[in-house]
């Protein structure tokens, strides 16, 4: 069998040479065969001169045309990969690339498709790294409905097909366990090491926050009414309209009685929930109806089967 490890690096020229030694040592003598994908999104040192200088490692070097985003980057190694496995790692030497192999250790024992790491005595700031990583961490277990602990420990290892399954865009690399979940995949965590980043610069701050916190939106939407947004905007839009008649009904019971109803802010709020809840409405069935051509369009199944095996062999 065989292991693939992505990499995404930015800027990281001296750090690309050490990690690879490290994740040679770490696998030469193990039962996999091997290959290290490093993606350079886009550096403007010399990241790329340093990963071609790279000798008898099984290294590979995909070079982006710009910078377009770990998530990017990420996907790109994914796709890139042709091993039966694929490890994940930051190219800051902070992941430690021993670990991949107590990861395959659970996927056999736990017969799972992912597992996924939780950083120990973590290597960061206490204010700017710690404090808003376990707030994030927090949130997106409420959002997701999910128990992934460490969203954003970058070792990971998946089953291929898991991982080539993934859309992975804007930040989106964070959920990448989640979006696992959300493709019916079984999902392990395990505790891993965490190193002190010794070169370079970080490219997290909390300027990403409000990216994040988008994509967040745009996955619970995703993996729960992608397939069926009706269910959403259109009981959003009938409550919309409800409310609205209710209001109008109001309002036309106090004309009956005399009352100058005109002009009050209340009219418009009633006609607003009105026209707004029909038009939510549409929506839904127009996005309902998109789905549907999506998936009877391209032959797609509403399903994905994660193993067919004999049971008595």
């Amino acid at each position: 069998m065989k292991i693939s490890i992505i990499i995404p690096v930015l800027n990281e020229e001296q750090n690309v040479a050490p990690l690879a030694q490290q994740v040679y040592d770490a696998l030469k003598n193990s039962e996999y065969n091997f290959e290290t994908v490093i993606v350079d999104d886009g550096s403007t040192d010399n990241t790329a001169e340093e990963v071609l200088k790279i000798k008898g490692k099984n290294v590979v070097l995909i070079e982006l045309r710009k910078n377009y985003g770990q998530s990017a980057a990420l996907k790109a190694g994914i796709d890139y990969a042709t091993g039966d496995y694929i490890a994940t790692l930051d190219g800051d030497l902070q992941n430690d690339p021993a670990d991949i192999l107590r990861m395959m250790d659970v996927i056999k024992e736990k017969r799972c498709d992912v597992v996924t790491g939780i950083r120990q005595k973590r290597q960061d700031g206490m204010i700017l790294r710690k404090v808003p990583s376990k707030i994030a961490n927090k949130i997106v277990r409420k959002v997701s409905k999910t128990n992934i602990i460490d969203n954003g420990c970058a070792i990971k290892v998946f089953k291929a097909d898991i991982a080539k399954e993934i859309k992975l865009y804007g930040e989106m690399h964070r959920f990448i366990a989640i979006s696992a979940i959300n493709e019916g995949a079984k999902v392990e965590q395990i505790p891993v090491n965490h190193r002190a980043r010794l070169a370079g610069e970080s490219k997290y701050g909390l300027g990403r926050t409000f990216k994040v916190i988008s994509d967040l939106i745009l996955m619970r939407f995703a993996s729960k009414y992608a397939s069926r947004p009706m269910h959403l905007l259109g009981s959003i839009g009938v409550k919309a309209v409800f409310i609205g008649i209710v209001i109008l009904m109001y309002l036309l019971v106090l004309k009956i009685m005399g009352d100058d109803i005109w002009g009050r802010p209340i009219i418009f709020v009633g006609i607003i929930f009105l026209f707004g809840g029909f038009q939510i409405i549409t929506t839904g069935i127009t996005m309902d109806l998109l789905m549907r051509t999506h998936y009877e369009s391209q032959d797609k199944k509403v399903y994905k089967i994660r193993n067919t095996e004999l049971a008595d062999k």
